[in-house]
């Protein structure tokens, strides 16, 4: 497995001699196209980072998690993985802590743990990606495909909660 990136490089580096393509002036060619694509979505993520880091400095992540948590828990998300389905649209770095504050707090082993995990794998960080994705398009209407993210990540966390809690 670790000569798996090596081999990779050395068939693709074989299949440019064959289809006489320069690899080196292909590989800084892609690398100098890169620079401005960067430079483009540097803005959309810079306003990510500071947007999730004011939801939690501010207290608004607490009084949304105290807010929704009996709505969560009657869909059945238990109350205490509220956070996490909550910051994970915004950050991943976020939802790994309150990911590993679970995991010290019940074990790796219990039900919010196992909960926890699969609602970690299974969500995406939706404003991340849409700032990533979109910050290239000629559309910059973003409502719709928002919206739907969010709302197939919030039905996995759910079906999450269930397939754990029948397993």
């Amino acid at each position: 497995m670790r000569y798996f990136i090596p081999v990779l490089f050395l068939i693709i580096f074989v299949i440019a001699l064959f289809k006489k393509v320069k690899p080196y002036d292909a590989f800084t060619s892609g690398a100098k196209s890169a620079i401005p694509f960067a430079m483009s979505i540097f803005p959309y993520l810079v306003s990510i980072f500071v947007l999730t880091e004011l939801f939690e400095v501010s207290g608004l992540s607490n009084a949304v998690t105290k807010l929704i948590s009996p709505l969560f828990n009657l869909l059945g998300i238990p109350s205490e993985l509220t956070k996490l389905v909550l910051i994970k649209p915004f950050s991943g770095n976020g939802a790994l802590a309150i990911l590993t504050e679970i995991y010290q707090t019940y074990g790796v082993d219990s039900y919010l743990s196992r909960c926890a995990s699969v609602i970690y794998g299974s969500s995406e960080t939706v404003f991340y990606v849409a700032a990533v994705y979109f910050a290239g398009a000629k559309t910059k209407n973003l409502t719709k495909p928002i919206l739907i993210s969010l709302f197939a990540s919030f039905c996995s966390c759910v079906f999450a909660c269930f397939i754990c809690l029948i397993l």
